[in-house]
């Protein structure tokens, strides 16, 4: 594909869909609830239906097994360094868990995979899906029963209900994961996917960045996010120099291919998600808190982090 169009699409996934949120919410023409439905719709419908359909048609090559491991990894990271970092910052566990959520969930999938893809091309774009995916069940499967427990914990004693394993995770917000499972389920039968559901794929992909960035857009105060921006900041560090240097490190002893593992260093250096505004608005933890930490740490990626680290790799041997 065309790097001009690809940046085209950029722009339609990623800033036009978020704009359109904050539009929406500062002229007051999308409620509360329909926002919310948005959002139930994204994660049943969609994200389900592409889980099925991405593992149905995923090539399982051995060279390529240790790519989700690198996924979740880059996801502990992170979430490490900032669950010691919070223990003394934040008190109200609404505020925890947000903070939390924003190191823990990256914007690998649409930012890192356009990233990759301007320096090496589709098979990088390929390799960030995979991660992306094996990173949508640290979402699924960690982030969502994280948030729910901070929530309960910020009820009063008398609003707190008893958490068990089967309302953490045997939930609605976790049917993507039972849609991964099936795909591969049949991938690993060799039932072949018709060719009318790989032409069904794309414009699901931008559908799923709509219906989950325009809630994202909706959620984003600014006025109600500087007094955030200075508790996190230490994300920046965190993201941007603990992350990229633990990965890069730990892929160089697994990895040969120059290409994979200079996808790999980008996509452990990429900002805050937007599944992290999703998670937080999702649960009812803090927006303000994981709103500053995006808005923080995507502009000092697009401002410093990539330019570095797009002339280190293209002037080093990483292309080559």
């Amino acid at each position: 594909m065309d790097i001009k169009l690809k940046l085209v699409y950029v722009f339609m996934d990623l800033l036009l869909p978020l704009m359109l949120g904050y539009f929406f919410r500062r002229r007051q023409y999308l409620s509360e609830k329909n926002c919310d439905k948005l959002i139930v719709v994204n994660i049943l419908v969609i994200s389900t239906a592409l889980s099925i359909l991405s593992f149905w048609a995923l090539p399982l090559k051995w060279e390529l097994i240790w790519l989700p491991f690198f996924g979740i990894l880059l996801s502990i990271i992170p979430g490490t360094a900032a669950y010691f970092a919070s223990k003394h910052k934040y008190t109200n566990c609404l505020e925890k868990g947000s903070y939390l959520a924003s190191a823990i969930l990256s914007n690998s999938g649409t930012l890192g995979g356009l990233c990759a893809y301007i320096i090496f091309g589709e098979a990088a774009f390929a390799y960030t899906q995979i991660v992306g995916l094996a990173q949508n069940l640290v979402l699924f499967l960690f982030c969502f029963p994280m948030a729910q427990y901070y929530q309960q914990q910020s009820c009063s004693a008398i609003e707190k209900q008893k958490i068990t394993f089967a309302s953490m995770f045997l939930n609605r917000n976790q049917l993507p994961v039972v849609g991964l499972i099936i795909g591969i389920i049949l991938c690993v039968s060799g039932v072949p996917r018709p060719a009318f559901f790989g032409a069904v794929f794309d414009p699901l992909v931008h559908i799923a960045a709509w219906t989950a960035l325009i809630p994202a857009g909706y959620s984003i105060n600014f006025s109600g996010m500087k007094e955030y921006y200075s508790s996190t900041f230490d994300l920046v560090p965190i993201k941007f120099v603990i992350t990229p240097i633990i990965g890069y490190l730990l892929a160089r002893e697994v990895f040969n291919d120059q290409a994979l593992l200079g996808t790999i260093l980008i996509l452990a250096s990429v900002p805050t998600g937007i599944n992290a505004i999703v998670t937080a608005r999702l649960y009812g933890l803090n927006l303000h808190v994981s709103g500053a930490a995006f808005v923080l740490t995507t502009a000092v990626f697009l401002v410093l982090v990539y330019p570095i680290l797009f002339f280190w790799i293209t002037t080093s041997s990483l292309v080559h």
